[in-house]
Order: C-alpha cells, then sequence, then structure tokens
C-alpha cells in the first residue's frame, strides 16, 4: 500500500518553545521530515535572550500519523510543546457560518420601515400576490441544505448532529462560489414521510432544495416525491453532483484517447446514489454498455436481492469485479478503498480510464497505474483530476434559482456538465488536466449560465 500524501485535513498546530541557539529549528524540522510530516509554516511567537516560541504548522496524512508527529518532536531534549492544536478542529470551532444583517438598523425610521408597522404592508403585497415573496423576501436566493445524517461522507449513519459540520462546510460553498445563502437543515428522523412532510412544511421560505448524505435506496424515493410535491428545485447532490462532474471528466477523457461514449465499456463499481446516477446520465449523454458493480460483483438479471435501482442496470453478464474489467475502457469507481488490484487495471482495454474516486484512499492509488491508465482521476485534491462536486452544485444552484425554475431536468444537467468540460481549452487539455480547479472563478458563472438557458429550453424557468 502506497502512503497517502500528508495534507491539511489532517494538519496540526505545534506551540513550541526552544532554545534560543543557532540549530534548534532544524532539529524539530529534521525530525518532522523523518516522521514523514510536511512543514506548512512557521511563525515566530516571542523571543527572548533565551528562549524563542515557534508555532509550526505541520500536514500529516492520517490521525495515527499526526500522532507519530508529535511524538516525534516531544522526544527532542530541550525542545518544550507548549501545545497542540488540530488545525480542522480548530477551524471548525464555533462552526463555518452564520447570519448577517443587510441594512443597518441605526434609528426609529429604519426601525419602523424594516419591522413593525411598516413590514405589514410589504406582508399584505406578499399575500395579495404570492409571487413578490421573490423580489421582497430571501427566498429568491436561500437554499435548505437537507440532511438526516444517515450516509454522511463515507462514515456512515452519524445522525443529524454528527451531519451538521458537513452541511455547515457546504453552506460556506454556496455562498462563495456563487453568493447563495443557504442554511443547514438536519432532521431528527430517518423516516421517508416524515423527511417529505417535513421539507415541504418548511419550503416556503427557500428558493431550492438541496438533499445531502441521505442513505439509498430512501434517497431516490426522497427525491422523486419532493420534486413532485415542490415547485422549486430539488437538488440530491450525491447524486446529481458527483454525476454532473464525472461526465465533464469522462467527456475530456475520451478526447485524450480517441474513444467515443457510443463505444465504450464502462464499468462503475458502486450501486448507490452517486452510481446510479452516474450511470443514468451516462446514458443520456450516449453510453450504450454500462456494467454496474456491487459488493456481490457484477448486477446480473439472475440475481435475486436487487433493489429497483439496481434493477434498471441488471444485465445477462455476471461474475466479479475482476471479470467486469476485462477489456474496459474505463472504470468508475464510487465504491471502497482498494477494490482495484494492479492485474485488473492490467486486463482493461488499450489507453484505459481510471476514475478512482473512493475517498479519502481510492479504489487503487494512482501510483500503482501510472504507467498503464492513460487517464486517472480520484476525489483527492493532492492528485491531478479531481473529481468534486463544488464543480457542480453552486452553479447548478444558482443557474436554477437565477430562472425560477420550477424544478431541474436531466438536460439542465447534461449542459452543466458540457459547461465544464468545455472550460479545459485543446491546448490545455492532458492526462493531467480534464477538468477545471475548483478555484477557477470561471466555473459557477459558466454552469448557472448553461442551467438557466436549458431551463428556459425545457419550459421549466419562470424568470
Amino acid at each position: 500500500m502506497v502512503h497517502l500524501t500528508p495534507n491539511s485535513s489532517y494538519g496540526l498546530t505545534l506551540r513550541l518553545k526552544l532554545p534560543n541557539q543557532t540549530g534548534m529549528l532544524a532539529q524539530v524540522t529534521q525530525a518532522i521530515a523523518a516522521a514523514g510530516g510536511n512543514l506548512d509554516d512557521v511563525r515566530l511567537i516571542e523571543r527572548t535572550r533565551k528562549s524563542v516560541v515557534r508555532e509550526l504548522s505541520v500536514d500529516a496524512a492520517s490521525s495515527e500519523h499526526a500522532e507519530e508527529i508529535m511524538i516525534a518532536v516531544q522526544a527532542l531534549s530541550h525542545i518544550q510543546v507548549l501545545s497542540v492544536a488540530d488545525r480542522t478542529f480548530q477551524l471548525h470551532d464555533g462552526g463555518k457560518i452564520r447570519v448577517e444583517s443587510k441594512i443597518t438598523v441605526r434609528n426609529q425610521d429604519d426601525l419602523a420601515m424594516a419591522y413593525t408597522p411598516g413590514v405589514g404592508r410589504v406582508c399584505k403585497a406578499i399575500a395579495e400576490d404570492p409571487e413578490r415573496v421573490y423580489d421582497l423576501t430571501i427566498k429568491r436566493n436561500t437554499v435548505a441544505i437537507v440532511t438526516d445524517g444517515s450516509a454522511v461522507l463515507g462514515l456512515g449513519n452519524l445522525g443529524p448532529a454528527g451531519a451538521l459540520p458537513v452541511m455547515e462546510g457546504k453552506a460556506l460553498l454556496f455562498k462563495e462560489f456563487a453568493g447563495l445563502d443557504a442554511f443547514p437543515i438536519c432532521l431528527d428522523t430517518q423516516d421517508t414521510d416524515e423527511i417529505v412532510e417535513t421539507v415541504k412544511r418548511i419550503a416556503p421560505v427557500f428558493g431550492g432544495v438541496n438533499l445531502e448524505d441521505i442513505s439509498a435506496p430512501r434517497c431516490f424515493e426522497i427525491e422523486a416525491r419532493l420534486q413532485r410535491e415542490l415547485d422549486i428545485p430539488v437538488f440530491h447532490d450525491d447524486q446529481h453532483g458527483t454525476a454532473i462532474v464525472v461526465l465533464a471528466a469522462l467527456t475530456n477523457a475520451l478526447k485524450l484517447v480517441n474513444k467515443a461514449m457510443a463505444d465504450i465499456r464502462i464499468v462503475i463499481n458502486g450501486a448507490g446514489a452517486a452510481g446510479v446516477a452516474i450511470a443514468r446520465l451516462l446514458q443520456k449523454a450516449g453510453a450504450t454498455q454500462i456494467f454496474m458493480c456491487d459488493s456481490r460483483g457484477i448486477i446480473s438479471r439472475d440475481r435475486d436481492d436487487l433493489n429497483p435501482q439496481k434493477q434498471e442496470f441488471a444485465g445477462d453478464e455476471s461474475g466479479t469485479l475482476a471479470d467486469a474489467l476485462k477489456g474496459a475502457d474505463v472504470f468508475l469507481g464510487v465504491s471502497v478503498p482498494r477494490a482495484v488490484t494492479v492485474d485488473m487495471v492490467e486486463s482493461m482495454a488499450a489507453q484505459p480510464i481510471v476514475f478512482a474516486m473512493a475517498n479519502p484512499i481510492p479504489e487503487i492509488q494512482p501510483e500503482l497505474v501510472t504507467d498503464w491508465v492513460a487517464v486517472m482521476a480520484t476525489g483527492r485534491s493532492d492528485y491531478p483530476n479531481q473529481i468534486n462536486n463544488v464543480l457542480a452544485f453552486p452553479g447548478v444552484l444558482r443557474g436554477a434559482l437565477d430562472s425560477r425554475a420550477e424544478a431541474i431536468t436531466t438536460s439542465m444537467y447534461l449542459e452543466a456538465a458540457h459547461a465544464i468540460a468545455s472550460l479545459v481549452s485543446p491546448h490545455e487539455l492532458d492526462r493531467e488536466h480534464i477538468i477545471p480547479s475548483v478555484f477557477d472563478e470561471r466555473v459557477a458563472p459558466a454552469v448557472a449560465s448553461a442551467v438557466q438557458q436549458a431551463a428556459r429550453d425545457a419550459g421549466v424557468a419562470r424568470a
């Protein structure tokens, strides 16, 4: 197993007191390097004639690795460790978002207009013409991020409180990348009917709903029912955000190997929300040979354990994941670490494309197959070609809300994927650059514009 690259998600902040002597800091940095840590930053906090207090930021590969680094530093003689802090926990301290007023209440006149009695006139105007709620309230720019905490990242059923940090992060990204005001709604129920009814009850406040981290297969029913029963866009990011970015990346990867979507054999490992949505969108994009696998191997018609979503992709072939990959042009992994071996990749067709998107450990480490695959992508930020949903969901909801879409259609997903792919120009396209950076400021506006146009073309836009 190749060691994972140290990254900031397991970063430490070490505050150290060192003798004010030449070479003391070098001893610390050497110990960190010997333990496999990656030194990010060194800050001088205080200096006296006898001692120096410094703060060091260090990246690790895991919690266990962070502990090893700390022990290595503590073992140094004459070095006093004043404090150790987890940088990720520091960032989350007190939460990551807050509500701020758009206006300042400076005097009685402001108060009278913002609140009673003036606000009463605005309330009556909305009651008489309900469409004015989009002009006179936060609704047109606000998204509800709804979860029940049943499938948090790759961590499982953590419940509503355990899911809250993720939903806060999602709200932060909506604001940073698309200017949308999103708020976490973590529900203390995992009953499908209760979730649907609760979202319907709170919908008047929001211009759109982003479903998040709800386990399959319940997520399919919840999304479908809310799409039918609400007149605002409902978007399940675990499904459609992933599918959009995968399609965008695959579109560009196929250009590099000169293969057509209709001609390739695609193997998807993972038959949950993401896997099913990817398969559906790829079919709409022209894929004809999709083989889906789960923990029991290829999803075939002779199996009696298939839910309706898996039945949709059941075929005549049966066997293991290894069997499915023989001669395959594309592997798309939304499953578990180390599910794929080097031998499996070597059995694929010439110039194979491998998207190993399990996080934090992919289905196969890129280093193991660098010389074999034509294009490699993962879900990690420390490798090229990161498949990250933040390329999709801010722009999709921005476009849906700006067009006042009643729903989000498949054509909107397809156009969003095309917009993302088009941002990598032909002269920029190579095996390590098939998808734009999440920090490319063109992405969200391009996706939003494409979604707006698709909404108008589909007849679901009201603005």
